[in-house]
């Protein structure tokens, strides 16, 4: 009744944590300056086990390069004076990298999958709390691809950006096609898993839903009658339209498991190295590598966190009306507006959006999207971001749909306010609570797309704030462009013009931003 119900059963939860990973290696002078050899720094690699003080493994979730530029050229590691000579002059440097870790043991199972074998075969793990299934192989390296139901034959798959926007969006999305594919599922009373594969003949052709009855028809010569004849229904199955079977093979299965409430280890308690997986680049020496090596140091500054008891059987039963009302295929705004959201992190970050109908077109919706850049302003979203979603979408959109992406404008403002303060009361303390208290309000968390500026909401913090006994004057003014030393988006808006009955409106797909707190807010006390 569980799986019926769309409650998929889970083992015991595995933790996250950020660690901190910590080389030693050689000094180079170039250019008159010391700096890291870069001909020695080191690539840990996904996968590279950790162990905590009280034995739980955590694997690193991607790559470690200590190599590893942004735009401008520089490392992205950070790096400290290590040895130095009798003069002073750098001979190592101790470099540092963050990484994040998941609980759990990482393991491989092989199952050996004869001629022929019945359609939608199930395979079972031989550990429980399976967390993550990280690959199946078969002995021709064909890759077999996770998916929620086996009717559906194409899955995400994500690449570095090398473009210039490279470190607002690490990585770019596309759709292939899942030939090979399988789902897992957890038996919810033993926790143990099943990987259950497709149903299709991977040497024939046929990619039909339903088979072609040309080919199971019994052809009639020189005849008009036909006796009684036996048909196999397997060959109904025939078609690779739920996947692809294993036939005459070796398939590895390798997967991660384990979790539970003891995996939310404490601070400074990850010491350990389990299982290293690293490289070096061909100009590094043997010698060179194994000191560097034999450096390497691990830390978790902050506590694991998200690991949990496998549920019961009425913690399921109590997920059921919620599982009922998902759905995989985006129907209402709201639908998606919460796809949107979910987008991987590392495919772009989305801080804001709102969707509109179009006026051109009654079956197309635009989405205005906005992101934050590196100094947590808000700016346009770059594009390869765009073009993550269109991919990631387009999975989930009705057919007859259209999503048009648009960029948000960012509104940047001001605010004025002149106050009388009470006689009792210290007008420079009265004038900074004020305007602490409207920092508070206006920080831009608060503020969604097409939300307007409601200058009665204004006035109650002002007026309220204790000391304060009247609002003299309350202004908003837009900015825009270079203003000192400052640097605004370069919307400009007519405040006047979109003032209606005490609330500041946008255009359409607009977001009000208070850019520069400390600057942007001007008070008088009288």
């Amino acid at each position: 009744m569980i799986r019926e119900a769309g409650v998929k059963p889970r083992g015991a939860s595995p933790a996250t944590v950020g660690v901190s990973l910590f080389v030693e290696v050689p000094s180079k002078l170039v250019s008159g300056q010391y700096s890291p050899d870069e001909d020695t720094l080191p690539r840990i690699a996904q996968n590279t086990q950790l162990v905590s003080t009280n034995n739980v493994l955590f694997s690193i979730a991607e790559d470690v390069d200590f190599a590893e530029k942004d735009r401008v050229g520089n490392l992205r590691a950070t790096y400290v004076i290590g040895n130095t000579d009798a003069s002073g002059n750098p001979l190592s440097f101790i470099m540092k990298r963050n990484a994040v870790c998941v609980s759990g043991n990482i393991t491989s199972d092989s199952f050996v999958i004869t001629a022929n074998p019945q359609p939608f075969f199930t395979i079972s793990l031989s550990n429980s709390n399976v967390s993550e299934v990280l690959s199946i192989v078969d002995s021709s390296n064909d890759q077999y691809y996770e998916v929620q139901t086996l009717s559906q034959d194409t899955v995400f798959k994500t690449f570095p950006n090398l473009s210039s926007d490279s470190e607002e969006v690490p990585r770019s999305i596309e759709v292939i096609p899942a030939p090979r594919r399988f789902i897992h599922y957890i038996d919810p009373i033993t926790k143990l898993s099943t990987i259950q594969f497709g149903g299709g003949n991977s040497l024939t052709t046929q990619d039909d839903a339903i088979p072609d009855p040309e080919t199971l028809a019994l052809p009639l010569y020189g005849t008009s009658t036909l006796s009684r004849f036996s048909i196999d229904p397997n060959s109904l199955l025939q078609t690779k339209t739920l996947g692809v079977l294993p036939n005459n093979t070796t398939i590895t299965v390798t997967y991660r498991y384990g979790g539970g409430l003891s995996h939310n280890v404490a601070s400074r308690t990850i010491r350990g190295i389990s299982n290293l997986r690293i490289d070096f680049p061909d100009a590094c020496s043997a010698t060179t590598a194994r000191s560097v090596r034999a450096s390497l140091d691990v830390r978790n500054d902050n506590p694991a966190s998200g690991g949990d008891s496998a549920p019961t059987i009425e913690d399921l039963r109590s997920q059921i009306p919620a599982a009922r009302s998902q759905q995989d295929r985006i129907v209402t705004k709201e639908d998606l507006i919460s796809r949107i959201y979910t987008l991987p992190s590392k495919l772009g970050r989305v801080y804001r959006v709102a969707a509109r109908p179009s006026p051109d077109n009654p079956l197309a919706s635009q989405l205005f999207i906005c992101s934050k850049d590196s100094n947590g302003f808000l700016t346009t979203s770059p594009d390869n971001l765009k073009k993550n979603l269109r991919i990631y979408l387009n999975e989930f959109r009705l057919i007859s749909d259209a999503v048009d992406i648009l960029d948000a404008r960012v509104i940047n403002f001001r605010v004025k306010f002149t106050v009388f303060v009470n006689p009792n009361s210290n007008k420079a303390t009265a004038l900074q609570s004020v305007i602490s208290r409207l920092r508070d309000t206006l920080v831009v968390k608060n503020f969604q797309i097409d939300q307007p500026v409601i200058l009665s909401d204004l006035q109650n913090v002002i007026i309220n704030t204790p000391g304060v006994l009247t609002l003299v004057d309350l202004k908003i003014e837009s900015l825009a462009g270079p203003i000192q030393d400052r640097t605004y988006s370069n919307v400009s808006h007519n405040i006047k013009q979109y003032t209606k009955r005490g609330v500041v409106y946008g255009p359409p797909g607009s977001i009000f931003e208070l850019r520069y707190p400390q600057q942007d807010i001007m008070g008088t006390a009288l």
